[in-house]
This record gives C-alpha cells, structure tokens and sequence, in this order.
C-alpha cells in the first residue's frame, strides 16, 4: 500500500486529535479545476457546506471562485473569506427570514428558490428593502444519483427542490412578482457521485427543459448544474486530484449553451476532499477473543462520517512500518456506533501512534460537535513551521 508524507516529527508536538491540511494538493486541484471551466467559459461556485475552515475559504476566494452556500452562516463567512457578493448564491430549501434578508442587504448574486412558498416570502422581504432579489428555480430531475439514500437530492419527491410538473406555474408567479428577476434553472442531484453516468441523464434532462421553456418565451440566462462529483477514498495517494476533465466534457459535449448563456457549477467536495487528514492519537490496543481493537482519541465528535453515512475512511498508521494486522479502528466515545473502521489492516499499532484518517477535508472538520462535552479538534496547514 503506498502511504501519504506527513510531517510526524512536528505533529509529536501538537495535542490530538486535529485536522491537517495539504494546502498545496489545495492549491494544485484548484488548478486544474480552473484550466478545465476555463476551455469552456463555465462558471464555478465552491460549496462551503464541504469546508468553511475561514483558511480553506480565503485560498479558494484567492483564486477567484464563487460561493455555493446554504445558510446566512456560510455567507458571512464566504463574505468575510473574501468571495464579492457578486458572487454568492444561496440556496437552501429552509431560508430563514434574517438570512435572506443578510443577502438582500449584500446584494449577493441569486437565490436558488426551492417552493412557492418561499418565492412568496423572498418577494415580501425585497419589496420591504426596495431591492431586487435574483432567482433561480431548483427542479428536481427525478435522476437516481446511485449514491447513499441520505446524500441523494434530486429524486421527484423529497423536501428538495420543484417537481417539474409545477415549474411552469412557479415561474408565471415569478414573472408577474414586482421585487423578482427570474434568472434561471438550478439542479442538484447529490453527491459522491461516482457513476457519471447520472450526469449524462441530467444533461438530457436539462436540455428537455430549456427546449420546453424556451417553447413558452422564457430565456434561461442561468443553467446552475450544482455539484456532487465524487472523490476516491479508498486510494488517496493515487487518485488525489479527480478526473475533472471527463466531468466538465460531459456538460460540454451534452448542453447546447443559448446566446449569452452563463453556465454553472457548485463544487464542494471535489476541491477540498483529499487536501485534509484528521490525525489521531493510539490510547490503547485492546485485544479481545477474536479481534484486536485500536482505540483512539479521535471519535465521531471528529469525523462523524462513518458514524452517518457508513463512510470508509482509509486510515494509515504513519508512526509504523511494522507489518499489516486487522484491527478494529475505533474512538472514545459512549456509543456502539463510534466506530471508523472494522476488520481493517494497517501497520501493527501501538500506544501512542499516529493515525492518520484520509479524505477528510470535506464534511469531516465542519461537522464536528461537541458531544460527551469533548473540545472541537484544531487545525493546522501544510505551509506552517
């Protein structure tokens, strides 16, 4: 198995469990990522949901992306990132009223709308400031992202998003609304996709609905394809930068783009996923009947994936290069549930090894809480001393 580098001699000095991040694997990505939208004029905002590390935010605004966020949270923290609010989008299915009225104030550059409901109440908030309020309509595809059932979005019946048959309806209401510029389509199917062939189904379906539209004298000045490309975590060392190239072909070969057509993306997980390692201290090797467990000071108050999703994350023992046992990799905390890996082989361990967890710079340090009263695990950076 090849294993990552990692600084072992100065994490000795620093408490565990904490986040490390790779800021120049960050930088690289971000790269290629900007080379590939570049060829063909995409546009690509960051979904801060998968990282909102003020660190990890202020590289990405650096290199001139948007941000993708889904609560007044995230956009006071893409603000205070340095993103311009021209290039905020907020999205959301529940939009409270403070925080749509946060983006009114910034005059940030769409609300993807998700109801009728809420188109109401946004219409409301911007004919009270006087402010014109941008919107795009989320429409869910009814596309089966072959992904986890609680990370998939855009079947025809979940609390995401308009079902198409109620799109034209929406859309009427919008045109004849005083404070509302109808803007375009938003689509988002899911995420950890690595089937891509579910994107080729979206592209049809897309293509479908800007011709339906188009029939009714409605210009589609947006098409928003959201996110959702996966990342490989079972090889992070091979596969540390994904295969950006075939993703934004398949847009590319499949969508007609209308005149003066801007074309979308939310990016979360793909950027930011293998730059980050959750690091962990070994408290005790216990061994029982059968199996031998490897307890550590890391638990799912860290990196709660696992736990959530049955998420694999492969851990290295980057203190040993002994020989390869199984073991199952567990942390401190009161639940059964509290488990990252069973039946796993790495390194022989021993107290006070390093475990490093990989591909856990996305929704991994943002979803830390503070369950059994436990402290929120540090972050440190590749370009420190």
């Amino acid at each position: 198995m090849i294993k990552g580098t990692f600084p072992v001699g100065r994490f000795r000095n620093i408490q565990t469990p904490f986040y490390y991040y790779d800021v120049d694997l960050l930088q690289e990505t971000l790269n290629v990522v900007k080379t590939e939208i570049t060829k063909y004029g995409y546009h690509l905002h960051y979904a801060v949901k998968a990282n909102a590390n003020p660190r990890i935010l202020s590289i990405i605004a650096k290199n001139g992306l948007g941000a993708d966020c889904v609560s007044g949270g995230e956009i006071q923290a893409a603000l205070d990132a340095g993103f311009p609010p021209s290039e905020i989008v907020f999205a959301g299915v529940g939009k409270a009223d403070w925080e749509i009225i946060l983006g009114l104030d910034n005059d940030i550059a769409c609300f993807n709308v998700e109801s009728l409901a809420e188109l109401k109440v946004i219409q409301e908030l911007a004919e009270t400031k006087n402010k014109p309020a941008t919107v795009a309509f989320r429409v869910n595809p009814n596309v089966d992202a072959h992904t986890h059932t609680k990370i998939t979005t855009g079947l025809e019946e979940n609390k995401f998003g308009i079902n198409y048959g109620q799109l034209p309806e929406i859309i009427d209401k919008a045109l004849t609304m005083s404070h509302i510029r109808f803007s375009g389509i938003h689509f988002h199917i899911g995420s950890q996709i690595t089937d891509l062939s579910v994107f080729h189904k979206l592209c049809v379906f897309a293509e479908k609905l800007q011709c339906d539209l188009e029939m009714r004298g409605l210009k589609i000045n947006t098409l928003n394809f959201g996110g959702g490309l996966g990342i490989d975590y079972f090889h992070p060392n091979q596969q540390c930068i994904p295969d950006f190239d075939c993703y934004f072909t398949i847009f590319h070969q499949l969508i007609r783009p209308r005149k003066d057509q801007k074309i979308h993306f939310e990016l979360g997980r793909s950027l930011v996923g293998q730059c980050g390692s959750l690091i962990s201290k070994v408290l005790y090797v216990k061994e029982g009947k059968v199996k031998q467990f490897a307890i550590l000071d890391a638990g799912f108050t860290d990196l709660i994936r696992p736990a959530m999703y049955d998420a694999y994350h492969h851990p290295e023992n980057i203190t040993s290069d002994e020989p390869y046992h199984t073991y199952d990799v567990v942390g401190p905390i009161c639940e059964s549930s509290d488990v990252f890996n069973k039946d796993v082989l790495i390194n022989k361990v021993h107290r006070n090894d390093l475990i490093a967890f990989r591909s856990a710079g996305a929704y991994s340090e943002i979803m830390a809480s503070q369950y059994n009263c436990r402290p929120l695990p540090n972050s440190y950076y590749s370009d420190e001393k």
